[in-house]
């Protein structure tokens, strides 16, 4: 991950993005809300356990720890990210509900199990696929056992997606995911209960839909899709 690369489109990150939904009919901050609802439904049908502390891993400017206070309020928030402008920005914004920390793009600076779950939105497109593997390597070593994990990538079959994508500035360099080799590399990496789930299917003139959604996570035409797992409870690597 280039550090400058992401400081330089960290203080128009939210206009850029929302230039680059606005197909949608949504801002960022749905996105961002509706991914993190995702998480707290995992976490209530018994999927993923309650966590108290929470790693937000490419968190840029923060944008998710509004919601992160609204569904998890008790737990710890930490957003790690490689653009040390993002971070200041986010800091300025959210001090007092999150920590903000600097990731070298190798190593994330915590102890072994130190976290209850790994929150990874849309990062891994950004990263160099040689380097997924030792990406989720580490996200698995800061887990606790039984600790859980959950990824959201666009999904490459959704054309609209690959559009949107291809006209971003802050993704000009990003390479598109396949679900499988995601799910994959996730159970290379040692995780286990490995599932993908697709999301995102209506846009905002076709909301009434939405509550759907829920039934059709196996068709793989959502604009994102989903990979949640789980550090096995009897794994201390």
């Amino acid at each position: 991950m280039d550090e400058a690369e992401f400081d330089r489109f960290a203080d128009e990150y939210r206009l850029l993005h929302a230039r680059n939904i606005r197909a949608s009919g949504e801002p960022p901050e749905f996105f961002a809300e509706y991914k993190v609802a995702d998480v707290a439904r995992l976490v209530s049908d018994g999927t993923l356990s309650q966590p108290t502390t929470i790693l937000d891993f490419g968190a840029g400017v923060g944008t998710s720890v509004p919601y992160f206070k609204k569904f998890f309020p008790r737990a710890t928030l930490t957003c790690l990210d490689v653009s040390r402008r993002s971070l200041g920005l986010g800091r300025a914004l959210f001090e007092d509900a999150a920590e903000f920390v600097h990731f070298d793009g190798k190593t994330i600076p915590y102890a072994r199990g130190y976290f209850d779950f790994a929150f990874v939105a849309c990062v891994l497109h950004h990263i160099p696929t040689a380097e997924h593997r030792g990406i989720l390597n580490e996200l698995k070593r800061i887990l606790r056992p039984g600790g859980g994990l959950v990824l959201f990538e666009h999904n490459p079959y959704n054309p609209l997606t690959v559009r949107a994508v291809k006209g971003c500035p802050f993704d000009e360099n990003a390479v598109l995911i396949r679900p499988g080799r995601l799910q994959r590399v996730a159970v290379a990496a040692g995780f286990a209960k490995v599932t993908i789930r697709y999301r995102i299917f209506f846009p905002h003139f076709l909301r009434s839909l939405r509550p759907l959604e829920r039934r059709l996570t196996r068709l793989p035409l959502g604009a994102q899709y989903c990979v949640h797992a789980r550090k096995d409870a009897l794994d201390d690597r």
